[in-house]
């Protein structure tokens, strides 16, 4: 059964597979969701019987004393980030396809000048966005780039490991939280032992994990991550507000002077099918850094609007410039806006 439900993900171009006790398997594609009304409804029985393929014993001992559980599938045809979780006493899992290729960034639609960040030496770049809108994604393409171009040694610290790159000129060490690791933050620690060059850091969950991130980038590591946040701007406050209060005023200057820049982004259905980004990028200057430094944070926004020549990307030129090439709706388009007012002046 779960060959025929990954096989049908990928033939159907789709992103997601969801399976839930009571419900007939559902696939997203291109953004929507899809039941597969020609399958039925899956059972416990079911449920049980896919958990034993998706999961690890370890994984399902894990599950059955929390009740959730991240983990990550390899199939033939296919690698998936899942998670298995309770709803209402009923058992439902959530599987995300990871395409086996890494892809370009123009193969993307993203920026060339994401590229600029694969070839810097030391700082911190962050990719941001609300879940499932292809951060992952950007971030294993940057890391590609790496691999491809430098001798480098790279450390990927993840949960669970999604993308799974092949060395090339690179050496990659990718570890899984609770497999390889008991937690992002002490992998990072780690890193300082094992004469890497650059980290990845799947996601900044704490405090203690973005303060070792933001070291390492000010003591000559290159250090990509994710956060859930939608702006830059609301990014730098994110991160410093996770911060107690006597702390903030250090974080700031660390965070000026080792930040690279943040690159936002959004898969938006496209007209003609299929999803488009849109996207924001922060290039970190001295005017930025005075702005995080002087907590006028709220001003970063105004400095990407007025950067373009400089490589900085503002969110609603993005989306002005996919409506009038025929890429999106305007609908969609002030739909994805953080600022509609200003967008409606473009379009």
């Amino acid at each position: 059964m779960l060959d025929n439900l990954v096989n049908t993900v990928v033939t159907q171009s789709g992103s997601d597979l969801h399976l839930s006790e009571g419900r007939v398997p559902v696939i997203r594609v291109a953004g929507f969701l899809i039941p597969l009304v020609n399958e039925k409804a899956l059972t416990r029985a079911d449920i049980d019987s896919i958990l034993g393929q998706l999961l690890t014993p370890a994984a399902k001992k894990d599950f059955d004393e929390k009740k959730n559980v991240d983990f990550a599938y390899s199939h033939k045809a296919a690698r998936f980030r899942g998670n298995a979780f309770y709803t209402l006493g009923r058992i439902s899992v959530a599987l995300r396809l990871i395409p086996k290729q890494i892809r370009t960034l123009a193969e993307l639609n993203l920026p060339s000048v994401l590229e600029m960040f694969a070839g810097k030496q030391q700082g911190f770049f962050l990719c941001v966005g609300p879940a499932g809108h292809g951060k992952s994604t950007t971030l294993a393409t940057l890391i590609e780039i790496i691999n491809t171009q430098r001798l480098e040694h790279i450390v990927t610290i993840e949960d669970p490991v999604e993308y799974i790159f092949e060395p090339k000129k690179a050496i990659i060490d990718q570890r899984e939280v609770n497999i390889d690791t008991a937690d992002f933050h002490t992998a990072l620690r780690n890193v300082f032992r094992q004469d890497v060059d650059v980290v990845m850091v799947g996601e900044m969950r704490d405090a203690e994990t973005i303060s070792t991130a933001v070291t390492a980038a000010e003591t000559g590591h290159l250090v990509f991550s994710t956060l859930h946040t939608n702006t830059a701007s609301q990014t730098v406050d994110r991160i410093i507000d996770s911060f107690p209060a006597d702390q903030q005023g250090q974080i700031r200057i660390q965070l000026a002077g080792s930040l690279a820049g943040i690159f936002s982004q959004r898969l938006i259905p496209r007209v003609s099918g299929g999803l488009i980004p849109a996207y924001e990028l922060l290039i970190n200057n001295g005017a930025v850094a005075n702005l995080i430094r002087d907590k006028r944070t709220h001003e970063i926004s105004s400095v990407i609007e007025t950067s373009s020549e400089s490589g900085m990307i503002d969110l609603n030129r993005s989306l002005a410039g996919l409506v009038r090439n025929g890429d999106i709706s305007v609908e969609n388009a002030y739909l994805y806006s953080t600022n509609p007012k200003t967008l409606e002046k473009m379009l």
